[in-house]
């Protein structure tokens, strides 16, 4: 399938089409992690536990960012 970055408002973006949607257990509103690597962008459905767990491991490592740098040392 090919497709084309589009404007969409003030961003860019692509349309999928409802099929592939449909393939891939997709419905809106669900949310996408973008993994990239060189010569591709792949989509998988995120995990919304593990977003939760990383923002509040990110929150953990602001609040103690001193204690953990000397840890590592």
């Amino acid at each position: 399938m090919n497709t084309v970055v589009r404007k969409i408002g003030n961003s860019e973006g692509v349309i999928l089409p409802k099929e592939i949607l449909e393939q891939a257990g997709l419905v809106t509103g669900d949310r996408l992690t973008a993994i990239v690597s060189e010569q591709e962008i792949r989509l998988v459905k995120a995990d919304s536990d593990f977003d939760e767990e990383l923002a509040h491991a990110r929150t953990f490592m602001d609040k103690y960012r001193d204690a953990l740098s000397k840890l590592a040392k």
